[in-house]
C-alpha cells in the first residue's frame, strides 16, 4: 500500500496519507505546510499528510507515482 485514507483521529478530513522517503517528507512540508503535513502520530512512519484540497492533480499524481516508486524500489521482506 502506498497511499490510503488517514484513519487516526489527528488527521484532518479530507486528507492522503502517502508513503515516502523521510527526505522527501521534511522537503514536502518545509517547502509546501499548507498542502502538506504531519501530526505527532504519523512522525515514525514513512509518510506525508496532503490536504486534498490543496494539491494540484498533476501535483497528486506525481506524489503518487514518487510513493509507487518508494515502495517498489524497496529491499522485498522475506516470510518467517
Amino acid at each position: 500500500m502506498f497511499a490510503c485514507v488517514p484513519t487516526h483521529k489527528s488527521a484532518e478530513p479530507g486528507s492522503l496519507a502517502v508513503r515516502l522517503d523521510f527526505a522527501d517528507r521534511d522537503a514536502m512540508i518545509a517547502d509546501d505546510p499548507r498542502t502538506f503535513y504531519l501530526k505527532e502520530h504519523y512522525v515514525d512512519y514513512p509518510c506525508v499528510l496532503v490536504r486534498l484540497q490543496h494539491i494540484h492533480r498533476d501535483a497528486l499524481r506525481d506524489l503518487l507515482r514518487m510513493s509507487w516508486q518508494y515502495m517498489t524500489s524497496r529491499t522485498p521482506r522475506r516470510a518467517r
